[in-house]
């Protein structure tokens, strides 16, 4: 499943995209994370899951525009630091990173 955490606005789309299938829950992102946006736990969209996954911390939610702004596309000089340390690639951003990082 992906879980999609992001906004829309004048810029445009803009997610942080986690493949849950794809997520071990290592938590190497979480560290990784200059804002700690992100943190390992049960996975929301699968109760039976057994393993947990990473996700956006509920308190970040809602203000993701400001925490991962130097993440994005136009503000960073490289992928983010949560993509360059996800093995798995279970983590990137929306299409605009696709297309720059091959992620």
């Amino acid at each position: 499943m992906l879980a999609n955490y992001g906004f829309q606005d004048g810029s445009g789309d803009w997610f942080l995209v986690i493949d849950t299938d794809k997520c071990d829950g290592c938590g190497k992102c979480t560290e990784a994370c200059p804002v700690n946006v992100l943190e390992v736990g049960p996975d929301e969209y699968d109760p039976f899951r057994e393993e947990p996954v990473v996700k956006v911390r509920e308190e970040e939610r809602k203000k993701i525009r400001y925490s991962c702004a130097s993440c994005r596309p136009g503000y960073g000089e490289k992928p983010a630091p949560c993509v360059i340390t996800c093995e798995t690639g279970a983590i990137f951003h929306s299409e605009g990173w696709k297309l720059l990082y091959g992620k």
